[in-house]
């Protein structure tokens, strides 16, 4: 009887092994119509950048301005170079191609962009024809363009490129069972549009710590900054430095973690201000290798670019996009101690995106609702005392800089003579394509 017993043990869990190997041993096969990746290698996008012919606006991003040169940002295509010496007659130059852009800055003839995953330094002494001179590479996350949401992403492998775009097609993934994902595999994080605006890239405006005629300046809803002889870029989480003391000859320094779902950076004076979307953070740069934090401001989830003018900063939360939150308004906060800063006021708003500031005067990007232009001489009554409104145009960014307002929006570049601040008049307009 026990020989029995132990004779049918034996056949119990043989076969139970031979159910588990067959099943190791499963093959799944899956058919399913996707966002297959199409690709860049790596070789060629370390020969991706060039300098082309002039070309028309398409989907304009960021902008930024220096010693009359206007740069226009074409998203995650390239640079669009004018000679702005006359606003009211910009000249189209040339067009720098550089896939994957999103962020500029310059120090003196050297352009620092993104180039997907890589930093490239463009010499601009020869500006139609811009030559790269240094590539640091793999030092931004490897991220996705906006696929169709109706279908799902096909697996990306790193390995072989960065993912410059998607085709619709049926794909086939085969697996063994313990290895298979999801049904819908790899619903990877996307870099988002807005009505073709980038939804989370943003520029700074600061026309008391830079200079244009050293490094430049660009809008307040920036991800790159110059200060001394660093270039400061932040990514979702960190801030990476970049040694700029010989401006062709770039190198990696280090990096700081900051938090979660930064966006934004504006130097003003030996300052950062650096927008989140849950708030600012305040750090210095008394010492610009090792920025040391200060404080932070906290405030509810929302999109949240930032710009400082004397002991106010200025900050836009926006609602309905990818940042979250329900709110959109102006909040002033008193940064006359660093170490402690204190809202004041908030004021509701339709849609704010960038803002920039000049001499007491707030510009304001409300999307759909145009451009806002008040005087801050009282912070306690900022909605007493809108000077312009520019209702008829949709509005991302703005560069307030010797009278002339350089505005970026959905349908393209506009300039204005603002000496006269009760009568904006318009100089220019480089419409969309």
């Amino acid at each position: 009887m026990q020989n029995i017993q132990t004779s049918t043990k034996i056949l119990f869990i043989a076969g139970i092994l031979m159910i588990t190997g067959c099943r190791d041993r499963l093959i799944e096969k899956r058919t399913y119509m996707a966002n297959v990746p199409i690709y860049m290698t790596y070789d060629q996008l370390k020969v991706s950048v060039a300098s082309k012919q002039a070309s028309a606006l398409v989907s304009p991003g960021k902008i930024y301005f220096k010693d009359d040169y206007l740069f226009v940002n074409e998203i995650s295509k390239g640079i669009h170079v004018f000679d702005n010496s006359d606003p009211a007659s910009p000249q189209e130059i040339s067009f720098i191609s550089i896939p994957g852009n999103v962020d500029i800055a310059i120090k003196g003839d050297v352009l620092y962009a993104d180039n997907y995953t890589d930093l490239v330094a463009i010499d601009l002494k020869n500006i139609s024809n811009a030559t790269v001179t240094k590539r640091i590479s793999g030092v931004f996350p490897y991220s996705l363009p906006a696929h169709d949401p109706s279908y799902p992403m096909a697996m990306v492998d790193e390995s072989i490129g960065v993912v410059i775009g998607w085709k619709i097609e049926e794909t086939t993934e085969i697996c063994k069972d313990a290895d298979c994902g999801p049904a819908y595999p790899n619903w990877a994080w996307a870099e988002g549009t807005n009505g073709g605006m980038l939804d989370n890239i943003f520029f700074t405006t600061n026309t008391t710590g830079l200079s244009p005629r050293s490094s430049g300046l660009g809008g307040s809803m920036a991800r790159f900054a110059v200060y001394d002889n660093y270039l400061y870029a932040i990514n979702s989480s960190e801030l990476k430095l970049f040694d700029i003391a010989s401006p062709t000859d770039p190198v990696s320094s280090s990096t700081v973690t900051i938090g979660w779902d930064i966006e934004t950076i504006f130097p003003y004076n030996d300052k950062l201000f650096i927008g989140s979307q849950t708030g600012m953070f305040i750090y210095d740069l008394a010492t610009p290798s090792d920025p040391s934090y200060i404080a932070q401001f906290a405030h509810v989830r929302s999109c949240d670019p930032v710009v400082v003018e004397g002991d106010y900063a200025y900050v836009t939360l926006r609602s309905g996009s990818s940042c979250g939150g329900f709110t959109n308004q102006l909040d002033v906060i008193d940064i006359s101690t660093l170490s402690s800063p204190q809202l004041i006021q908030s004021y509701p708003m339709t849609e704010p995106y960038g803002l920039g500031v000049d001499n007491g005067q707030l510009f304001v990007c409300d999307g759909d609702d145009g451009l806002k232009v008040y005087s801050i001489a009282d912070p306690y009554a900022i909605d007493q005392n809108l000077l312009s409104h520019q209702a008829e145009i949709n509005t991302f960014d703005v560069i307030p800089y010797n009278n002339v307002l350089m505005m970026i929006g959905e349908d393209g570049l506009y300039q204005y003579d603002y000496s006269n601040i009760n009568n904006l008049v318009l100089l220019s307009v480089i419409a969309v394509n």
